[in-house]
């Protein structure tokens, strides 16, 4: 009697039809309850199932499973192991587990078949889960299986379009910045070709006054009053070349700051009566400051010159009359400029706007590069906005404009803001007669450069220093003893192969506190970036004037 058997599929009719007295089973009507029941669980899932039951691995198989099998032959009764006798070496050792009563499932797991014209490789994810008899004995297992070999193949198809596709996002990505890496050398190329035609030709000019002013003092016929005026013609210049290397050094924000904290108000309201004084009587200067005091930390010289030149722009732009608003608001963020990051830290803003013609678009983007300059020839050098870029970026700001055609141009400088401190004015040299009593004091220069150590020396000595002359800093250490007491005060360049000018004042400072360190330079990126900690630093060119009194100063507090 086959009343349990009520599946109406296509494995249902051919279980009942099979002839089971062959096999291992028996007659289907002797069959034990246990293998009934899973008979008919199996035949009534839509799920591909297979049943292995007994020593003989008899086989059993729902509608579910037939796709699995393929063309195989005829499997209905067959040994589990005969049907997948090419695969049976990697199967039989779960089945084995299944058969001691460990269930045991797996995904996408491999397997060469031979269910077609010829072997192919399949992807199956299985559970083998061992049947028990009423006393818990194993006594066949139960194959749940999904064939994922479409799966497997689909995602490994897209895994090697998906590499295929990086390595060429890889390779466009780096032509791409092969490209831009082109694109800015040739930038740069183009801008250092600006940048050293402008700094050529501003220093042919300046060399022409000194070189003509130089060939006139050497005629023994001059007169004192015409040798007088052609000295002061080479001073002039001379302070002009080092404004001049000035201005490229505060753009590329290598300018050696001093920074200090200072009340900003004050200081812009003084900038204002300043340019009062030089911007002519029909533009009107308004100077609009917040109800309480403000302060930032920055170099205020370099300050009130990034103010200057962004006033004298204005009243160019105004052509000779309109308005000129600076306005100082506290409490700001910084704002994203130019694709730099904004910041929500507080930042002190000071704006300056005009009531001038604006800026045209094809000038706008060019404005901060040194030497550009919209002004007839003559009338400047294209340095000036540079400055205050250079000086805003430097100090750990940011410098925006916004301009309208016909309507004026707004330039906010941010500079960060910080507590009122303790404010401590800037003591400067005043230009005197040059100190020449050098007391026998003993002076150690160091400096690499020949020329300039030459020159450098001879200055000392004419003010009446005992000299020793050091090429390098090592050679400076030796001289000035382990104590640093063989000299009474060093003079000496930052730029050096090997220990820099800053590393050697620190341990000279270290073998004798107390011990006078001035350091001089044209360029300086370890000073820009670190400021002059607590040392006496004299930019270059430095006049025997400004030595003298430096050196005395030193020596005085030393």
């Amino acid at each position: 009697m086959t009343n349990w058997l009520q599946g109406c599929g296509e494995m249902a009719e051919r279980v009942r039809h099979h002839d089971w007295a062959n096999t291992p089973l028996g007659p289907i009507d002797q069959w034990p309850d246990v293998l009934k029941t899973t008979v008919a669980l199996c035949l009534a899932s839509s799920f591909p199932q297979a049943i292995v039951w007994g020593p003989g691995l008899t086989t059993l198989y729902n509608d579910g499973f037939i796709p699995i099998l393929g063309n195989k032959p005829v499997a209905l009764g067959r040994s589990f192991s005969d049907i997948w006798q090419e695969a049976w070496p990697q199967i039989s050792p779960i089945a084995d587990a299944a058969f001691a009563g460990h269930a045991t499932f797996i995904e996408n797991f491999p397997l060469m078949i031979e269910r077609g014209s010829e072997p192919e490789e399949a992807y199956f994810t299985f559970c083998y889960s061992p049947i028990r008899d009423v006393q818990g004995n194993v006594v066949g297992l139960l194959d749940t299986v999904t064939e994922t070999t479409a799966t497997v193949v689909l995602s490994r198809s897209l895994a090697e379009l998906n590499a295929s596709l990086e390595q060429r996002v890889n390779e466009r990505t780096t032509l791409l910045a092969q490209t831009e890496a082109a694109l800015r050398q040739s930038q740069k190329l183009e801008a250092i070709g600006q940048l050293t035609g402008g700094v050529a030709h501003d220093f042919n000019n300046l060399l022409t006054i000194i070189r003509s002013s130089v060939d006139f003092l050497r005629m023994p016929s001059l007169s004192e009053e015409r040798r007088q005026r052609y000295m002061n013609a080479v001073t002039d210049t001379v302070e002009r070349a080092g404004k001049l290397t000035s201005q490229l050094l505060a753009f590329a924000r290598r300018q050696p700051l001093n920074p200090e904290v200072f009340e900003a108000g004050q200081r812009v309201k003084n900038i204002g009566e300043m340019l009062e004084a030089v911007t002519g009587a029909r533009i009107h200067i308004r100077v609009e400051l917040p109800g309480q005091p403000c302060y930032i930390r920055a170099d205020s010289s370099q300050f009130e010159t990034a103010l200057i030149n962004i006033g004298l722009n204005a009243r160019d732009a105004m052509n000779g009359q309109g308005t000129l608003t600076l306005r100082v608001d506290t409490e700001q963020p910084l704002p994203r400029i130019r694709g730099d990051a904004s910041s929500q830290q507080r930042f002190i803003s000071i704006a300056l706007t005009d009531t001038g013609g604006g800026i045209p678009g094809e000038s706008f983007e060019r404005i901060f590069e040194p030497f550009f300059t919209t002004k007839a020839v003559g009338k400047g050098t294209g340095l000036g906005l540079s400055q205050v870029f250079g000086f805003a970026k430097q100090s750990g700001g940011n410098v925006d404009v916004a301009s309208q055609v016909g309507q004026g141009t707004v330039f906010t400088l941010y500079l960060p803001q910080v507590m009122a401190e303790e404010c401590v004015e800037r003591c400067t040299l005043a230009p005197s007669e040059l100190i020449t009593e050098g007391a026998q004091r003993h002076i150690l220069i160091v400096e690499d450069n020949l020329e300039v150590g030459r020159f450098a020396n001879q200055i000392l000595q004419d003010l009446g220093y005992q000299t020793t002359w050091a090429t390098n800093a090592e050679q400076a250490l030796e001289l000035a003893g382990a104590d640093g007491m063989g000299v009474d005060a060093v003079f000496s360049d930052v730029v050096m192969p090997g220990i820099t000018g800053v590393a050697l004042a620190k341990e000279l400072r270290r073998r004798r506190p107390d011990l006078p360190v001035v350091l001089t330079s044209g360029y300086s990126e370890e000073l820009a970036e670190s400021g002059y900690e607590g040392l006496v630093f004299l930019p270059k060119p430095y006049s025997a004037d400004q030595v003298s009194q430096v050196l005395a100063t030193v020596l005085r507090k030393g």
